[in-house]
């Protein structure tokens, strides 16, 4: 299901849009200012936002340059030429005017998604002598295959897919999510120490570490 995040401090514009999206099959979260989105950015990632320009606080113009890697269509009142020019050469992906029509809106929408989808991801991931192929479900330490449960699996790919990054435990709870939804913040420690056990064993050394207070990474 892909994600938006409408930013609009008009509620009655904003439940419209959140409806009709909803309505459409996407999962919508909201936010009234810049401020209160940047603080939801700090632990969501849409697919795609809606920002309007006449916010309290952080402006729509101040906070498009914070945005950059997500796709943005700016929806405002403003319908100057040269505003619509400077925010799409600022890194909008695309602009509409108050008042729209919501098929348009709904249309813009569908296309940038569908513009901005992600090449295929290679199947093998690597680290070492530890190897996944995420199409056959399998890992491998040298020669010796590994066998894992499907949250364990979904732990390990996205280590592997960021190898150089800490990754967060709320940010791996989220990630993981899309391939196994069972995981909680409870049970993650449990997992790990299993994934970590299964390695371990496999290699005779240690694969993946915690990193006190924020997350784990690959050793």
């Amino acid at each position: 299901m892909k994600k938006i995040l409408v930013i609009d401090d008009d509620v009655h514009i904003g439940n419209l849009v959140q409806e009709m999206l909803e309505k459409e099959g996407y999962s919508v979260t909201r936010a009234y200012s810049g401020t209160e989105a940047l603080l939801v950015l700090a632990k969501y990632k849409p697919d795609l936002i809606l920002l309007d320009l006449m916010l309290p606080g952080l402006n729509g113009e101040e906070l498009l340059p914070k945005l950059s890697g997500i796709t943005t269509i700016i929806v405002s009142a403003k319908d100057q030429v040269s505003d619509k020019v400077d925010l799409l050469l600022g890194g909008a992906a695309d602009y509409i005017t108050k008042p729209f029509d919501m098929h348009e809106l709904l249309a813009r929408v569908a296309v940038q998604l569908r513009n901005s989808r992600k090449p295929a991801e290679t199947t093998i991931l690597t680290h070492f002598n530890l190897q996944m192929d995420t199409a056959a479900y399998t890992v491998c330490v040298g020669e010796q295959p590994v066998k894992l449960t499907k949250t364990e699996f979904a732990i390990l790919k996205l280590l592997l897919q960021n190898p150089d990054q800490v990754i967060t435990k709320s940010v791996m709870l989220d990630r993981i999510s899309e391939d196994t939804p069972d995981c909680m913040e409870s049970s993650l420690k449990v997992h790990m120490s299993n994934l970590r056990r299964k390695l371990r064993q496999a290699g005779d050394r240690e694969y993946i570490e915690s990193v006190w207070g924020i997350g784990f990474k690959l050793v």
